[in-house]
């Protein structure tokens, strides 16, 4: 099986579990989370049975989104799920506060790691919230900070929460393993 029919494989599955995850929850997904539409599907998923419908379609869309900009870069998908005063809370030195700040850093990681690719291991959804634990996997074949890549594995966590309001999220506080990551780069000694 190629690579690409693997995938088509494993997002057809992902798709499939969520989909009863939410069934058992009592929840039922958007039209668009109950299809492969080519964004990160959560391997598991935890809902607050005492939301709305609405408001839980609206922050697992808004999540996954975002999520699904980690992989792709593609700045549509992060203008559509972040507010326009988008605050990051936990924002890195140098980091411009704001929608330009999550821009800027993914243009940097893929000019790094051109191939990255950000799984959500778990997503839980409660209250204003939602929390996705990401599993980024790739190659190290472009440069970062003048060091260039020769195809080393990069293998890292990350954890989010969004505070999300009216399908946006308006604030978010995040915690990746950059150690791992810059130890895998060779940028920092292991």
């Amino acid at each position: 099986m190629n690579t690409q029919a693997a995938f088509s494989a494993v997002a057809r599955a992902s798709v499939v579990i969520v989909t009863a995850i939410a069934a058992l929850a009592g929840v039922s997904l958007p039209a668009a989370a109950a299809t492969a539409d080519n964004l990160v599907q959560p391997q598991q998923l935890i809902v607050d049975k005492s939301l709305s419908k609405q408001q839980l379609q609206q922050q697992i869309h808004a999540a996954r989104l975002y999520d699904t900009f980690w992989s792709t870069g593609d700045e549509a998908q992060a203008r559509e799920a972040l507010a326009a005063d988008f605050t990051d809370r936990t924002l890195p030195a140098g980091r411009p506060q704001g929608v330009a700040g999550p821009l800027a850093a993914s243009k940097v990681f893929h000019g790094a790691v051109p191939d990255v690719h950000a799984d959500v291991e778990q997503m839980i959804v409660t209250g204003d919230r939602v929390v996705s634990h990401l599993h980024f996997t790739g190659h190290f074949t472009g440069t970062f900070n003048g060091v260039q890549g020769k195809g080393q594995p990069v293998d890292f966590i990350a954890t989010d929460i969004y505070r999300i309001h009216d399908g946006k999220i308006t604030d978010n506080w995040h915690l990746e393993d950059n150690l791992t990551f810059l130890q895998q780069l060779g940028v920092v000694a292991k």
